[in-house]
């Protein structure tokens, strides 16, 4: 049982410092060296658990993946205002990634690996789409604003989030653009 717990601390850390070192390095700028210094532990342990930095990669997009499902899953579980929801998944999604480093890497992760199949937006965007297309139905939408459009416009505020967190840009500050996307797109009322 010890052996167990002593292997599933240091997979733990392995996945926190391989996020933390993508965070700041980039997929192709993160070594495996570094990964293991910064988790205190050896290659071995670390080939232990990851065959390759590939196979390291992919275990912090699904904890960034996790992450960002528990979210999803609690705004679902709320209910209410199908719109309203999707503002609070946005700006929840927005508050990850400023905050948690596995759900930003797994976000720089998707663009600098798409080869690799591991799609960020694949936590969230069905979940933003399916609320917008109940907005729609529920006439929480504007006239003319389609809730395919809208969502590829969360989806461009995410990324711009993302790599402003990321550029030094300080704490994200998409709460006053969601304002304004919402005067855009809600009918009257919502």
């Amino acid at each position: 049982m010890v052996m167990q717990e002593r292997a599933v601390r240091t997979r733990e850390a392995l996945v926190r410092a391989a996020a933390a070192e993508i965070d700041g390095k980039g997929y192709a700028g993160a070594t495996l060296s570094g990964i293991c210094k910064s988790a205190e532990v050896s290659m071995g342990a670390l080939t232990f658990h990851f065959a390759n930095k590939s196979e390291l990669a992919d275990a912090v997009v699904e904890r960034g993946c996790e992450v960002t499902r528990e979210l999803v899953g609690k705004v679902a579980a709320d209910g209410g205002c199908a719109l309203r929801s999707v503002g609070a998944l946005t700006l929840g999604l927005a508050r990850l990634l400023e905050e948690d480093v596995a759900v930003r890497s797994a976000a720089l992760l998707a663009r600098e690996r798409p080869e690799a199949g591991s799609d960020w937006t694949a936590a969230w965007l069905p979940a933003v789409r399916e609320l917008l297309e109940s907005a729609g139905e529920q006439g929480e939408l504007r006239a003319g604003a389609m809730p395919v459009a809208v969502a590829a416009l969360i989806a461009h505020l995410l990324a711009g989030a993302e790599v402003q967190r990321r550029c030094g840009g300080g704490a994200n500050r998409l709460e006053p653009i969601w304002e304004l996307v919402l005067h855009g797109v809600a009918a009257g009322g919502v």
